[in-house]
């Protein structure tokens, strides 16, 4: 808010973590400007994501072999 408010409608895109406080003070600050999130946070998640699968699956395959052991 330091900027005077010509300043601030002339930026046009902040980009931001997934913070919901961060994205609430922009929009105020920011009017015209677009909010990107910013792709190292987008990484990370989608990662987290494939590692949960990677990890279920790996569990859901010992499992089966496990029984294919106990069969004979």
């Amino acid at each position: 808010m330091k900027l005077c408010e010509h300043k601030r409608l002339q930026v046009k895109e902040v980009t931001l973590d997934m913070a919901k406080n961060m994205e609430a003070a922009v929009k105020q600050v920011f009017t015209n400007a677009t909010l990107v999130t910013d792709r190292f946070h987008v990484i990370k998640l989608a990662m987290e994501a494939l590692q949960h699968i990677r990890i279920n699956l790996r569990w859901k395959e010992l499992d089966n072999e496990n029984a294919a052991i106990k069969k004979g």
